[in-house]
Order: C-alpha cells, then structure tokens, then sequence
C-alpha cells in the first residue's frame, strides 16, 4: 500500500479497540474502517432471509452482497448478529470474499483522510501485514464481559453477565483456534492491555505511538 499510512489493530470483542479505532481515526483525520461490521453486515442479510450462516455458500453471497452503507446499519449491534457473525468470520471462503474489501479500503482510504485505520483481528497479520503502526489491544475476559454487558443493558437488553462472558469466551475460542486467520499478537504489533486502563489513557498511549510512526521515528 505504498504512500498509504495504515494503523492496524487487533484484539478479542469489548477490549476497547474500536473506541480507541476511532479516536485515533479523529485525531489523526484517518479513515476508519471496523472489519467486524463486515461480518456483522453479512450475517444480517442471511438472517433477514431466514438462511443458516453456517452454510458456507450462503454466508459467502451475503459477503460478497455487503456494501459501505449497510455498515452503519443500526441492527449490526444486535445479539443474534453478533453471534451469527462469529460464525461466519471462522469461514475460510467468507474471510477471502470479504480481503479485497479491506485492502481497497486500507490502499485507498476516503478523501480527504490521510490515511486508514482498521481494527480487527487479523489486520496486522493477514488483512495489511506491512502496516505502519500494528496495535494489539486486550484484557481480561472478565473485564470485556463487564463492558460488553454495560453495551447490551443500554441497548434495553436484559442480557446476564454469566451468559456473556460465556459467550465471550467461546467466541475468543472460535476467534483464536479457527483455521483460516486466526486472532494472533503479530510479531511487530505493540501490545496495550486495558484491563486496568481508561480509554483516554489508551488513547494517549497509542498516540504516542502513531506519532512516532507519523515522524519517522519507529
């Protein structure tokens, strides 16, 4: 992605990479890109047609129907989505379908941004190997569980902690043991771990980061 600054990061569900995705996306004027909305955006067509996402034809179509506007669909967020999309993401054809859609985004991030964010969890490994910045943002599974329940309960869900972090916990599974890209701290990636930290002192710490990067000064 030559002349192309790119941030990677990576990390499991709620460890608070997407906040911190978009925060370094306003401070820097990046383009942001949450890879997971993609996944999101595929399960929600197969289930408004009533389909199975573990059908690989099936998730592979609706992959491949996913465009930029359906990524701020307000349904994404839904627990039924989400579980749906863990599936899929642990499809290898889906995760090739869905390649050419973050490259392009990361190669070409949307004027006038100078450059793009992606956060995931193959992005500095498989998505954009060769990025400026790699960030590898997790804490603990009883923390995530925490805040991802806190998500749940301000959208009007009567979600229980023990389910989530249940639910947490399988997914880091799916996400870490599947065969095709599998969640990994890349070896070049800096690791920030928020168990213990407040967003505004990630945010910091990534910056630092970034700038360094920015100035030449990895």
């Amino acid at each position: 992605m030559p002349g192309t600054f790119v941030v990677a990061i990576d990390g499991p569900a709620a460890s608070g990479k997407g906040t911190l995705a978009r925060r370094l996306a306003e401070r820097f004027g990046f383009a942001h890109l949450e890879t997971g909305a993609l996944y999101r955006a595929s399960a929600l067509l197969i289930l408004d047609q009533g389909g199975d996402p573990a059908d690989t034809p099936t998730a592979v179509a609706a992959a491949r129907r996913v465009s930029p506007h359906l990524l701020s669909d307000p349904r994404l967020r839904g627990e039924d989505v989400t579980r749906a999309a863990s599936i899929i993401a642990a499809d290898p054809e889906v995760r090739r379908s869905l390649l050419d859609f973050q490259r392009d985004f990361a190669a070409h991030p949307p004027m006038p941004a100078r450059g793009a964010i992606l956060d995931g969890r193959d992005i500095g490994s498989v998505v954009c190997p060769a990025a400026n910045v790699k960030l590898f943002v997790t804490a603990d599974a009883e923390v995530r569980a925490r805040r991802r329940l806190d998500e749940l309960r301000a959208c009007g869900s009567s979600a229980i902690y023990q389910d989530v972090l249940q639910e947490l916990k399988d997914r880091d599974r799916r996400d870490t043991k599947r065969a095709a890209a599998p969640m990994a701290v890349p070896i070049d990636a800096t690791i920030i771990d928020t168990t213990a930290l407040d967003i505004d002192a990630a945010v910091e710490r990534a910056s630092q980061i970034v700038a360094r990067a920015l100035a030449g000064g990895r």
